[in-house]
């Protein structure tokens, strides 16, 4: 197979293993406990991707070129500008009415967490691609992380969407669409972005990610899951967001 053809193609499944997240839609019938234990594991995933995987690798990309200081700035403020961007477009991203009586801000929380991991995913499409052109073992060992990072990343736009609107079918289209960003990421890599993406580029914007996630993470999906009153469960399935992700960076970083 040609080698661009597999590289998109590993691209593509990766991206689209986001999909496996609405899997959790199709388990039982509505009902708050399980929103409330997908809201928490999605919450401790985000931000334990942005912890152990988006700022250290922004660290270290950008270390190439600076001292450790300048480098500590360049991250914290691109992760301040993420988080700055994200407040924006929370506060100016309008509400939907809610077919869930308790939870009018589910839509906005799903739409939020679907442009902030459309935005993560791009770069990652174009981490893939490149890698996979240049090395098939390597690219498919990426891939495969990425594909498990990307399937909690799915429950984290699907369980909202679903319980805001009641339709399976918007939350598997919103989920179809933020994996289609990584194909995408591949795509922009083959025309015109490769030659331009350099260290320092990709350093800046995993800390501006990051920072996207983090307010995700910290002020809309851990404080939507608390808001259903199951402080054990949204406590344990955070803890458990925060395992799983951790434990599949160290098993295949």
């Amino acid at each position: 197979m040609n080698t661009v053809l597999y590289s998109f193609l590993v691209s593509g499944l990766a991206g689209l293993s986001t999909l496996f997240g609405c899997v959790c839609l199709f388990f039982k019938r509505r009902d708050n406990r399980i929103l409330t234990g997908a809201l928490g594991f999605a919450s401790g995933v985000m931000l334990t991707v942005s912890i152990t995987d988006l700022l250290p690798s922004s660290f270290q990309l950008l270390a190439t070129y600076y001292y450790f200081f300048p480098t500590l700035l360049f991250c914290a403020i691109f992760f301040t500008i993420g988080v700055i961007f994200s407040m924006l477009i929370d506060k100016y991203l309008p509400d939907q009415q809610s077919v869930h009586p308790s939870g009018k801000h589910l839509y906005r929380v799903g739409i939020i967490a679907m442009l902030a991991i459309v935005l993560h995913n791009i770069p990652e499409g174009i981490a893939t691609f490149v890698s996979t052109n240049a090395n098939v073992s390597l690219g498919l060992t990426l891939a495969l992380a990425i594909a498990l990072h990307n399937i909690p990343e799915g429950i984290s736009i699907s369980v909202p969407i679903y319980y805001a609107t009641g339709s399976k079918g918007k939350a598997i289209l919103y989920t179809f669409i933020s994996g289609l960003s990584e194909p995408f990421g591949a795509f922009l890599a083959y025309l015109f972005l490769s030659p331009f993406m350099n260290d320092f580029v990709m350093g800046l914007l995993l800390s501006f990610i990051a920072g996207i996630m983090c307010h995700i993470a910290i002020y809309e999906l851990l404080p939507t899951s608390k808001y259903y009153h199951y402080p054990k469960i949204t406590l344990s399935f955070f803890g458990i967001g925060c395992l799983v992700m951790f434990l599949s960076h160290f098993l295949l970083s």
